[in-house]
């Protein structure tokens, strides 16, 4: 009886064994089942979605080539052969290294590129750059092209940018640096360029320098200009044809350009009547030429960067006239020409002033407090290298700028008490950068950002004080470049790159879904197709 009770016990445990195994391989049979049909499945999505791809129209595929990074459009371009076509055809900025060997690559490069519009051809300086036959070549290939970027392009001569104007007549934007073409090459641009709107240039070698220098412009592109930018040039005065007929011109920035400039602005503010910016910087203008610059009523934006002649009078003379004035920016290197004077005019006149950048400068609280009580308007103020500005002037701030959004004070003998006057004062402070200020300590930056969390605070307290916080090359080397305050920017979607071009479609897709020209496209496709099979 044992026996057959322990037979039994055996039985039962073989049973159990061989129904553990039957259901270990039906869970291994149906796992494999499921793992082909995701397989499947996967193959027909990536079919359908190839389906779907290949019936966008060109202009759907452009749009969404458009919105990837420029390394998302190489590695769609070698998908095939349609997409390769497309993505040359919708590409409108296009930038090149302008060496020598470019040359017989061009006609291949603009028969497949052949919409550009804008255009950069940068050579390195120690490289040999492309030449006028070149340039000419690329004109003929680019005939719409507005955009126009020349980089150390040295082999290019005026008889280059001679034949380039009289192909590009639609350009509406120059800059050229670096480049040794002269005034003959600049002049052909100004005459067969109506639309042109913007000129930059940096230094243009060509040009000569002294009385022998020729003239440059008006030219019939004088009637388009908005914008010129002049930047180290010996003689950059051989432009004054072209400022002084420039009447619409609005922006006018004149950096590091020899030459006497108090002769040339009467002239230019007597025909160009419309200017809204000047931005000066190391030249050579005094009171004279600002007493000139008064008379442009409708200025809003002032930059004087190290102008040691200009002094407190100058100043005072834009600031009587031009009420419109929305930003100035001053930095007057350690000269002490600009000071309480010159800020208290600015703060009787301008009280539309919205930003204010000091380097250099050593206002007391005299003049603070009336440009915080006279100025509503003023969002953001920047207090550089100043020997004056110290608790009590911050405390004047905290107190009565009460419109003030962001605030940077640098190598000024500011403390943790001027801090403290910012946790209750400003109301619509949004973010306080400090810098090199030694009796600035982080346990009181600390403290202000516990007192007022949603403050934002920059703390650097820099290993050596500078002598001189304004000896770098104007206000952006001071750290008081304000960008514009927007509620929102809108970019590029960044989309990972991939080197397979199935993952690309796949990335491609989720892009579709978000944009409903392609939307509408699919929807048009899809009811096609069911009306077909109907």
């Amino acid at each position: 009886m044992g026996q057959s009770v322990s037979t039994a016990k055996l039985t039962s445990r073989r049973d159990c064994n061989r129904s553990q195994r039957s259901k270990s391989k039906s869970t291994a049979l149906i796992g494999q089942m499921q793992a082909e049909e995701a397989e499947e499945v996967e193959r027909n999505s990536i079919d359908g979605l190839s389906d779907i791809i290949s019936v966008l129209p060109d202009e759907c595929l452009a749009c969404i080539f458009q919105s990837l990074t420029p390394g998302d459009r190489k590695r769609c371009s070698l998908v095939c052969r349609r997409w390769l076509r497309i993505e040359g055809q919708s590409r409108h900025r296009l930038s090149l290294n302008a060496q020598s060997d470019l040359h017989p690559h061009i006609p291949s490069i603009f028969s497949r590129f052949d919409a550009v519009t804008k255009l950069a051809l940068k050579c390195d300086r120690r490289s040999v750059s492309i030449g006028d036959e070149a340039l000419a070549q690329i004109s003929e290939h680019c005939r719409n092209l507005t955009r126009l970027k020349l980089r150390a392009c040295r082999d290019l001569t005026d008889a280059g940018m001679l034949a380039f104007a009289k192909n590009c007549k639609c350009l509406k934007k120059l800059s050229c640096g670096s480049c040794t073409f002269g005034a003959k090459g600049m002049n052909a641009v100004l005459d067969y360029c109506p639309a042109l709107e913007e000129l930059s240039v940096k230094r243009l070698r060509g040009i000569t320098d002294g009385a022998a220098a020729e003239p440059i412009g008006p030219g019939v592109a004088a009637a388009s200009l908005k914008s010129i930018c002049l930047k180290e040039l010996y003689n950059g005065q051989c432009f004054g044809p072209l400022i002084v007929g420039a009447k619409n011109l609005r922006s006018l920035k004149l950096f590091r350009c020899s030459g006497d400039w108090d002769k040339l602005f009467p002239l230019i503010v007597d025909r160009v009547t419309g200017i809204v910016e000047i931005h000066m910087e190391r030249i050579q203008v005094s009171d004279i030429g600002l007493t000139a610059i008064s008379n442009c009523l409708n200025l809003e934006i002032l930059h004087l960067v190290k102008t040691p002649e200009c002094t407190n009078v100058g100043l005072g003379s834009v600031a009587e006239k031009c009420r419109l004035l929305r930003k100035l920016h001053i930095d007057g290197w350690k000269a002490n020409r600009i000071g309480d004077q010159g800020l208290i005019a600015v703060a009787k006149s301008c009280l539309n002033l919205q930003e204010l950048v000091l380097i250099g400068v050593n206002p007391t609280k005299i003049s603070l407090e009336m440009l915080a009580s006279n100025c509503q308007n003023l969002e953001r103020l920047a207090l550089c290298g100043s020997d004056t500005v110290g608790d009590a002037e911050i405390s004047c701030i905290a107190l009565k700028c009460i419109a003030l959004k962001k605030l940077c004070i640098k190598s000024c003998p500011v403390s943790d008490h001027g801090m403290e006057a910012l946790a209750s004062g400003c109301p619509n402070l949004v973010k306080v950068k400090v810098k090199k200020c030694r009796g600035v300590t982080s346990e009181g930056v600390e403290w202000l950002r516990t007192n007022r969390g949603s403050l934002v605070i920059n703390l650097d307290t820099g290993e050596q004080l500078d002598a001189s916080a304004s000896d770098g090359g104007g206000a952006q080397d001071n750290g008081v470049e304000f960008p514009p305050m927007v509620a929102s920017q809108i970019g590029a979607p960044s989309i990972a790159s991939s080197s397979t071009g199935r993952s690309t479609s796949h990335k491609l897709l989720g892009l579709l879904s978000g944009m409903s020209l392609v939307a509408c496209t699919l929807r048009r496709f899809g009811n096609s197709n069911g009306s077909s099979q109907s």
